[in-house]
This record gives C-alpha cells, structure tokens and sequence, in this order.
C-alpha cells in the first residue's frame, strides 16, 4: 500500500472537522487494525519531511558556540566594569534556558549522526550547552533518552518529580526540588541510574559530581576574591531561573497531568499567552515524543500536517486552531 493512502471513508475528515478534538471514532485503541496502519503509514510519511538534516542543522551549533563565547566574555568584561552586570544577567539567564533546547537536538543526534563527520559538533554542542546549567551532557542525554521510554512512569521517567496538580504548584515545585532534603529531582535521578546499573551511567554521576564540585568551588572562590555580584548575576542565578523556567516548559507543561502512559497520550496539546517561541514550542510536543527526528524548530510545521491524523488517534488538538 501507498504511504500516502488517503484516509478510507470511515476515517476521513468531515469539513471543518479540523478543529474538533477527535473525530467520532473513539480512542485510538479502538480503531481496526487496517486503519491504525494508514494512519501510521501517513504520520511517518510526514515525519520524513521535516526530519532533521545534519547539514542544514548548523545554525544550532553556531549558536551553542556563539554564545557560550559571549557568555565566557561576560566575565572579564563584568569584573573590570565595561559591561553592566544586569546586562549580563538577562543574557546569561537567556543562554542558561536557551542552551538546553540546542542540547536536546543533540542528545538525539539530530545534529549529526553517529559515524558522520557531524557528530563531532553534535558532541560538542551537547557538552556545551548545558554547562551554564551544571548539568552535564552524559547525565542530561541519559536521563532525557529515559524519559522517553517510560514517559509518565512514576518509578522509571527521571522527569515525574516535576509532576503538580496546577501551574502554581508547579512553578513551586521546580524550586523545591532542588533544596536540600528533599526527595528531588538528583535522589530521583540516582535510583533511576543504579537501576540501570550500566558503566554509563555510573559514569554520568561521575560526571554530574565533578561538574557541580568544580562549579562550587569556582563560585566560592569568586565570592571570596570580591566577586560574589558577579558570579550571582552571571551564573548562579541565571542556572536557577533556566532550570525552573526549563521544568516548567519542557517537562509540566507539555505532560500535565501524567496520567497517559501510551504512544499518543503521554503528552498533551496546549495553547499559551506566551506564545510559540517562549514556551519552546512545547505546545507541539507530542510531535516530539512520536518522531524526535524531528527538530525542535519544525515540530509546529508536521503538527499542522498531522493534526487530522492525530485528531483519528484520539488525540485532543482542540486547543490549537493552527
């Protein structure tokens, strides 16, 4: 069979149909075995279209580079007064969130493939962006290829602590798992590693542990040289801000409330005031846990394609009209 089949007459679109949650065929599940595999056959046919292309995907490690050399410049410039601190500040919080969005291409090798002549910058885009973060590519790539497997699970996706019964509590809760004593997002991350139990990923706690040391005792040692405003408003906080402004974009928002374990449940579509380009395009994000060859900046283009192929799966797309 083609696989741009048309839609058989049981399933096809209705006019103005679109905009309806589902079309009147029930939860995915319930469909027959013939029309789920046209509907597949269609969805992957689209996502072919916008998966990423290695070489087209430089943009992404032109910016990474750029601005981890910006952020690097901030340093002397802040020290010696030429650049106002609160310039760098809002710049630096901008790479901090920013970064892991250019990260996350990586760690699916959307920026090169392994075995490719790209995948050098791929590593090396994925190594730097989050180190604004104090999070390190091993430990950020692992923990995020998990998610995918267990999505939602409570005991095995790394990201289930970020789960909050309203976006009040949520926003709280990326600050409070993060402080001492409490059953957080590390103690989480730590039970998932010893159950996979791998050199891997006994060597992504290494690596988390020496990135955080080192980031401490730089901060302290700035702080006892006369530049405590400095490393505050050019590190520390901005990682702070990004890593609850990340959490709350990336992980609750796009998943909210957790309670779909499947294929085409385990994210949710969503509409937001602050738009496409703030919320990092996770309104679309059930493109990425269904195909995340494709990259984050085309997600919005085969959601559009696939929207009555997603609305016959059962998915609720109601809140978009895009």
């Amino acid at each position: 069979m083609n696989e741009m089949t048309t839609l058989q007459p049981a399933v096809a679109l209705a006019p103005g149909a679109g905009d309806a949650p589902a079309i009147p065929l029930g939860a995915g599940n319930e469909l027959d075995a013939h029309t789920r595999r046209t509907l597949l056959q269609q969805e992957r046919a689209i996502a072919r279209k916008y998966t990423s292309d290695p070489k087209k995907m430089w943009p992404y490690t032109v910016i990474t580079l750029g601005c981890f050399a910006l952020w690097l410049a901030f340093w002397p410039l802040g020290m010696m007064d030429v650049l106002p601190l609160w310039v760098g500040f809002i710049a630096s919080t901008v790479f901090a969130a920013g970064g892991y969005i250019t990260s996350h291409e990586a760690m699916h090798s959307n920026i090169g493939r392994p075995g490719t002549k790209e995948r050098f910058w791929n590593e090396a885009v994925g190594q730097v962006a989050t180190i604004i973060l104090i999070f390190p590519f091993s430990m950020a790539r692992m923990m995020h290829l998990h998610h995918h497997y267990y999505t939602n699970d409570p005991e095995k996706d790394p990201d289930y602590t970020d789960a909050a019964p309203g976006k009040y509590s949520a926003w709280y809760k990326t600050w409070l798992n993060r402080q001492p004593g409490v059953d957080g997002s590390i103690h989480h991350y730590k039970r998932i590693l010893e159950r996979i139990g791998t050199p891997a990923a006994k060597a992504a706690l290494r690596d988390t542990m020496i990135l955080q040391l080192g980031s401490m005792a730089f901060f302290f040692a700035m702080a006892w040289s006369g530049y405590a405003m400095e490393v505050a408003l050019l590190w520390w906080l901005p990682r702070h801000i990004g890593l609850s402004y990340i959490r709350f974009w990336l992980s609750w928002a796009p998943h909210h409330p957790r309670t779909g374990t499947g294929r085409y449940d385990n994210t949710r579509v969503f509409k937001t005031w602050i738009g496409h380009y703030l919320s990092m395009g996770m309104q679309y994000h059930v493109v990425h846990h269904l195909y995340p060859e494709v990259p984050n900046h085309l997600t919005r283009y085969a959601y559009r394609e696939m929207k009555p192929l997603l609305e016959a799966r059962g998915v609720d797309c109601s809140a978009l009209k895009d």
